[in-house]
């Protein structure tokens, strides 16, 4: 089990699988996948180097700082060449949980939208946000097909449980798509309500305002489940979903064992 507080308030990573070739990682919710940095802060590649030491350690997949859930490593040259390989061949696949506003009324969709980056306007004061473009664009902005699918597990008031899929890797896709869809991420100061939020965050950190307005200190989407061929056989890994997601769902008479 993980325990509380393993670097400045940051939940330990769990080890789902430990296997000759590759681990499979539960990340926590605010630990950055890899240093963009040399500033010391936490990361889950710091965390795994700490482990095993003087191992080969190669992330064959990452996660936004606030994402939690399953992580693939792999533990060779020769383990990374071929996970890589299945990466690119779009064969190792992942679900994801998320928790999104409103009622989602369709039991399964897909959003078929292209992505990319919105630049910065009087609407848009982020840089680095995305969203979804016209292939016939005016401004001339690039963007790339984007496919995302999703299965409704369960809804509230004004709330939804979603399984997603991300058929292609856009960034910030499934956060973008389901912003689009009109049923964005709990919990999302980019892509939520209003995303002046998210620069007030930069500045005065988590307030009173971002807990009225968002109700999650992070965007409450998990990737739960992982699954591919390696040698021949199956392979599904699952983060349970954490306490945090598990929490809000409760507390709003959401409910689909086992996952809730």
């Amino acid at each position: 089990m993980a325990s509380a507080g393993w670097v400045g308030g940051v939940l330990e990573p769990i080890i789902l699988a430990q296997e000759s070739d590759y681990l499979v990682v539960a990340k926590p919710s605010n630990l950055i996948s890899h240093p963009t940095r040399p500033d010391g802060k936490p990361s889950l590649l710091g965390w795994l180097q700490e482990k095993f030491p003087g191992e080969f350690i190669a992330l064959v997949n990452r996660l936004d700082r606030e994402t939690s859930g399953t992580v693939l490593i792999a533990r060779s040259p020769e383990a990374a060449s071929r996970l890589g390989a299945l990466t690119m061949r779009r064969e190792i696949h992942k679900h994801y949980l998320a928790l999104v506003s409103g009622r989602v009324e369709a039991e399964h969709g897909i959003i078929d939208a292209p992505i990319g980056r919105l630049g910065i306007s009087p609407e848009n004061p982020i840089w680095l946000r995305q969203g979804v473009i016209p292939s016939d664009d005016p401004q001339k902005r690039k963007s790339a097909e984007a496919r995302t699918e999703f299965w409704r597990l369960a809804v509230g008031e004004n709330i939804s449980l979603l399984r997603l899929q991300a058929h292609t890797g856009r960034l910030h896709q499934l956060r973008v798509h389901l912003a689009h869809h009109g049923h964005p991420v709990i919990g999302d100061k980019i892509y939520g309500p209003d995303s002046n939020l998210y620069l007030k965050f930069i500045a005065e950190g988590w307030t009173e305002e971002h807990q009225r307005v968002l109700g999650l200190p992070r965007h409450a989407l998990h990737a739960h489940e992982l699954r591919f061929l390696w040698n021949n056989q199956e392979r599904i890994f699952t983060a349970p979903l954490p306490e945090d997601m598990r929490e809000l769902a409760l507390s709003v008479s959401l409910h689909h064992p086992p996952i809730i």
